[in-house]
């Protein structure tokens, strides 16, 4: 069975087939917002995190959203296995035994993020210097800031509606907040594509961000007031930026990207919008996915994902992503066989 696909934009695929594979050709590193799927793809993260990247000498520009940001947090502290496996046991081993509310999801979101920040508290995520790290937030504007779940329900029915004819009109409910190291050769410093405040990541502010960046409508509470900018309504940064369609700002390296799925849907709005698909900035990015085969193979033939929260009970969830997680090893296995051996263009696709 074939279980990892290889997908490069025309720039990366130049690059890869004339230099060959390594690591100090990307200068990006994405990581999706998407609930637990990561899960089916975490054996890619933690030889990216622990082995390909260990030695990173120069600056990496990361770019994360909702659990997306959560994995990237874990790359950017001193000991990021250790991190990322704390991830993994508070995420997987989250309980609900009855239908939760607002607040109980969002004291549980609260302690996996504790956990992950682990004893510095993410000092290090912030004072690190070559993992800069970029982190989506979501402001909410009119309907969409109200405290009231049906004019929540109102606003989030008329962004679907409008973002159906135009992805820049999520400009009118939503601003995105970057919250970074605030570097200037960041390749993310000038995105124009909606409207963007770009906020200093700080020690008093990390564990605000990650909790709002994983903030669903609805599921959890805003967060509403995040340290260093003004009070609102703050919630997941997939609602603007699902899977990123960024136009980046003359990035001087290739963009690697540890992805659930073959495309990316811009934002969370156009998840069943299949004509928008993100892949004019993708030019100088190499995708790496689990093949719809791989997939089959897992319990339930799918990689975990938020509905498991209602279909299943908490021990068989839980048995069932740790099943995932298990098998997702494989896939960070082919790709270190294909760096160690060079045999990239044996694998590589066009995207």
């Amino acid at each position: 069975m074939t279980a990892l696909r290889l997908l490069a934009g025309k720039t990366a695929y130049q690059q890869i087939e004339q230099n060959g594979l390594t690591p100090s050709m990307f200068s990006q590193l994405f990581a999706a917002s998407g609930g637990p799927k990561w899960i089916g793809v975490a054996g890619l993260d933690k030889y990216l995190f622990g082995e390909f990247f260990a030695d990173r000498q120069t600056p990496l520009y990361t770019m994360g959203a909702s659990s997306g940001a959560w994995r990237l947090a874990c790359l950017a502290q001193q000991d990021p296995l250790a991190a990322y496996a704390r991830l993994e046991d508070l995420y997987i081993g989250q309980r609900y035994d009855h239908v939760p509310n607002r607040q109980e999801v969002t004291e549980q979101v609260e302690r996996i993020i504790s956990g992950v920040l682990g004893d510095n508290g993410g000092v290090d995520i912030v004072h690190n210097r070559i993992i800069q790290s970029h982190f989506v937030v979501c402001k909410a504007k009119h309907l969409n800031a109200s405290r009231s779940r049906g004019k929540l329900a109102l606003g989030l029915a008329a962004t679907a509606l409008t973002n159906a004819v135009s992805r820049r009109s999520l400009g009118w409910h939503f601003e995105r907040v970057v919250f970074s190291h605030q570097q200037v050769k960041s390749p993310f410093s000038q995105l124009s594509d909606l409207p963007t405040e770009h906020a200093q990541l700080t020690r008093d502010n990390i564990n605000q961000v990650l909790l709002a960046t994983g903030s669903i409508p609805l599921l959890l509470a805003p967060v509403k007031q995040i340290n260093g900018i003004s009070d609102g309504a703050y919630y997941d940064g997939g609602i603007t930026d699902y899977h990123f369609d960024m136009q980046t700002s003359a990035p001087e390296g290739l963009s690697l990207y540890p992805h659930f799925y073959p495309y990316m849907s811009p934002g969370w709005f156009d998840k069943s919008l299949k004509w928008r698909r993100a892949h004019q900035h993708y030019h100088n990015a190499l995708i790496l996915a689990p093949t719809a085969e791989f997939i089959q193979s897992l319990p339930y033939q799918k990689i975990p994902d938020r509905e498991d929260f209602k279909q299943l009970d908490s021990d068989s969830r839980i048995a069932y992503w740790r099943e995932s997680l298990k098998r997702s090893e494989q896939l960070g296995e082919i790709f270190a066989d294909i760096v160690e051996k060079q045999s990239i263009m044996d694998h590589i696709e066009r995207l």
